[in-house]
């Protein structure tokens, strides 16, 4: 048995924040006490002095590409949890556009294998549908999967869907086995006429990356993401609309819809498409980064007063910085941002965006409950040990490139400075990251749902 005492510290949880100490025993919180109530001279294995630092729940990044297996020149599950536990992350949810993709049981099967072997962090894995996969879905135990990722559009091999009678085929059995579904919303068609434009206005078929908000325009995301809200309310099938970039995508649903909610990622409350003179092609990503007006919505569409937007995931999606190179056509889309997402969104904090509260709910709560993730997400006795501290300073720190645990070493926020760090990381009541010191041998487990 291990036992664990975080004293000192302020605990940001449930809309409130409040001087207490926490006792872990093994993998779950066993206790959460009055500041000091408990004598440290007890017999804990590790006192974690939180004084002056926030403790939150693990954050559960529910959009990641970790690229294992198929793709591991880029990333792997190992390096890429490590760089999550960095900052701050305890659960992750992969994507299924591997190689092989994420579509069948021994594609799934797989996955976990190698995930049990590598993954530093708590782990699940989206399947995706295609147009003829719907039996292999049907037969999947609701308590092993967040959920069914849907490419509505822009998607590579055989994951594109969206012809209506398969789309209403899939909603209708996400509804029947009371799962959510996950969107990526854009209009293909929209898209491949905005490139054959721009490729010949620009005489080139590699547009400026700077026209990539114009070819995945937001037209593109609105048409893509009206027809899946319409799916959903015909079917009565609740819709998490993964990255949505728009305003305009934010008039589909009023506060408190109780079918469809929305992802905001970093990427896009961070950046705005004048972000492309300085960084070009480092923050191209798919939807598009797009107009100053644009991420003021999503930045309101946080607030507890609107609350349209439910989650703040990463899409993290590393790409070697040689895929990287080129325009609108020949650059990949998607960028590594997980190690700092949490830090980068408690400098949103500092410029009165979001309340502490208010991330916790969009970055560990809300995710837990939507996905219906059993006992994480909350700082409650019972409940697994998945933990973040986290401290600020009136000193910044810059990020640059040997901070970077991501196996393709780039970020599109180096150089940035930042007042927050994340100081310890603990998984199922293991102190995996410590002010610099990682647990090599640290594993994470799979989640279970209670769908």
């Amino acid at each position: 048995m291990s036992k664990i005492l975080i004293t000192g510290g302020t605990i940001v949880n449930e809309g409130q924040q409040r001087h207490a100490d926490i006792i872990i025993e093994n993998d779950v919180i066993t206790n959460i006490t009055s500041p000091h109530a408990v004598e440290h001279t007890l017999p804990f294995d590790t006192i974690i002095n939180a004084e002056g630092c926030f403790v939150i729940p693990g954050v559960i990044d529910t959009h990641v590409h970790f690229r294992d297996p198929g793709l591991t020149h880029k990333a792997d599950m190992e390096t890429e949890s490590r760089a999550a536990a960095y900052g701050g992350v305890t659960t992750v949810f992969d994507m299924p556009n591997t190689i092989p993709q994420t579509t069948s049981a021994a594609a799934m099967a797989e996955k976990h294998r190698i995930a049990r072997s590598k993954m530093h962090v708590n782990y699940t894995f989206f399947p995706g549908a295609t147009n003829d996969n719907l039996h292999f879905l049907s037969t999947l135990n609701p308590r092993a999967i967040p959920g069914i990722k849907v490419f509505m559009g822009s998607s590579t091999g055989n994951m594109l869907v969206d012809q209506a009678p398969t789309l209403n085929a899939l909603f209708q059995a996400a509804h029947t086995m009371n799962i959510p579904l996950m969107a990526h919303c854009e209009d293909t068609a929209t898209i491949n006429r905005n490139m054959r434009q721009y490729q010949a206005t620009c005489h080139t078929p590699d547009p400026d990356v700077r026209h990539h908000p114009d070819i995945r325009s937001a037209e593109a995301c609105y048409t893509s993401a009206a027809m899946a809200v319409a799916m959903a309310r015909r079917h009565n099938t609740r819709l998490h609309i993964a990255h949505v970039s728009t305003a305009r995508e934010l008039s589909l649903l009023t506060p408190g819809d109780p079918l469809i909610t929305l992802e905001a990622t970093v990427a896009h409350l961070l950046f705005t498409q004048e972000d492309y003179d300085t960084l070009g092609s480092l923050i191209k990503c798919n939807p598009a980064i797009k107009s100053a007006a644009d991420r003021q919505a999503l930045r309101q569409a946080l607030t507890p007063a609107d609350g349209r937007i439910h989650t703040i995931g990463t899409d993290h999606a590393p790409h070697t910085i040689e895929e990287k190179q080129g325009g609108a056509a020949k650059a990949v889309s998607g960028m590594p941002m997980i190690q700092y997402s949490l830090v980068a969104m408690l400098s949103l904090v500092d410029q009165k965006v979001l309340t502490p509260e208010r991330l916790v709910e969009l970055m560990c709560h809300n995710p837990a409950t939507l996905f219906s993730v059993s006992r994480r997400g909350f700082l409650r006795p019972g409940y697994k040990a998945d933990i973040a501290i986290v401290s600020r300073s009136d000193s910044p720190w810059q990020l640059t490139k040997d901070n970077i645990q991501s196996k393709c070493s780039w970020s599109p926020l180096e150089g940035s400075n930042f007042h927050w760090h994340v100081c310890q990381t603990i998984v199922n009541g293991r102190l995996v990251y410590d002010n610099g010191h990682f647990d090599d041998t640290s594993r994470g487990e799979a989640v279970t749902f209670s769908h």
